[in-house]
């Protein structure tokens, strides 16, 4: 068998190595990815092996100091127990920062989704109908002119209470702010999407496809949706850090989950009291917070440019 039907009968290389490839080659974007691996296998898997409960009290061992502290501090208290310290009513730290980070993460996966949704499914139906797209598009500059953290307020005030006795102070909670989230950060996606099928729709295979009678819900399933999936995973890595910053927001302002239900924006307002005494209460939740929007950020511009042809070089 010659060389030439070797490389003829050969399986071609997938695309999506192409785009690891080019992937890979952004460092910011790897060291994001580790680290957001990092952070969800922590909050995770990490109450399996660290297994104590983040809502005991012990107030025998209440303000302890983190190990290190003993290395600056040679009367800080601490225990090998309590690696980050405990909390002014002995909870444990590294305990509630894996309990919050649960939380938050789930807010933010799941708004994002939401946001997804709904921007996507706008945006196509704007850029694909044109009879649609004068209403859908108004509305989304409607909806872009509001101020949208006293949105969300007000939304927590006029909504808490009867989510919460629906559902439960924590599920309820959960729904409103997701909900909230979710239908405020939409309207980014669906001008980006509304964008790209607009001049899709005027390439020559999707006229091709119009001619032959395809029906426009296979169009767009088929022909547009699977080409526009750039801007949308890149709108997702950027929403899944501006939902994770809003929940923070919204707990550190005291309108997110119960006191007793931590996350690492409510962690980070119980400890602004106590800050010039224990900054490393502040430090961990903020760090955690920081860290993994930057890691989202680093990604979102990774998966920009490894899902351009262009700069693939294709």
């Amino acid at each position: 068998m010659t060389n030439d039907t070797l490389d003829m009968t050969a399986k071609p290389r997938s695309q999506w190595l192409d785009v690891w490839d080019q992937f890979r080659t952004h460092k910011g974007a790897v060291l994001g990815l580790g680290f957001l691996i990092f952070i969800t296998l922590f909050c995770t898997i990490g109450p399996l092996i660290w297994d104590v409960d983040a809502g005991k009290l012990n107030i025998r061992n209440k303000n302890l100091r983190p190990i290190y502290m003993a290395l600056f501090d040679s009367g800080a208290k601490f225990s090998w127990g309590n690696p980050m310290g405990t909390d002014n009513l002995g909870r444990d730290i590294m305990a509630n920062i894996m309990q919050g980070g649960r939380i938050s993460l789930a807010v933010g996966w799941t708004a994002m989704i939401l946001a997804l949704l709904i921007g996507t499914t706008v945006g196509v139906l704007a850029g694909y109908f044109r009879r649609l797209d004068g209403l859908l598009m108004r509305f989304t500059d409607l909806v872009l002119a509001l101020p949208l953290l006293p949105l969300l307020l007000v939304m927590m005030l006029l909504f808490r209470d009867p989510l919460r006795s629906a559902f439960g102070p924590e599920q309820g909670i959960f729904i409103l702010i997701v909900t909230g989230i979710g239908i405020t950060s939409w309207m980014q996606t669906a001008r980006i999407v509304r964008g790209d099928v607009m001049a899709l729709k005027e390439r020559e295979f999707v006229l091709a496809a119009r001619s032959i009678g395809t029906p426009a819900r296979r169009m767009i399933t088929r022909h547009l949706l699977p080409n526009v999936m750039s801007p949308i995973m890149v709108s997702a890595t950027l929403g899944l850090a501006t939902a994770i910053i809003t929940e923070s927001a919204l707990s550190f302002l005291g309108l997110g989950f119960p006191s007793d239900f931590p996350t690492w924006g409510k962690i980070l307002f119980d400890s602004v009291d106590r800050m010039m005494s224990f900054p490393e209460r502040v430090i961990w939740p903020g760090l955690a917070i920081s860290l993994t929007v930057l890691s989202v950020n680093y990604i979102g511009d990774g998966l920009r440019d490894a899902l351009d042809p262009r700069i693939r070089g294709l």
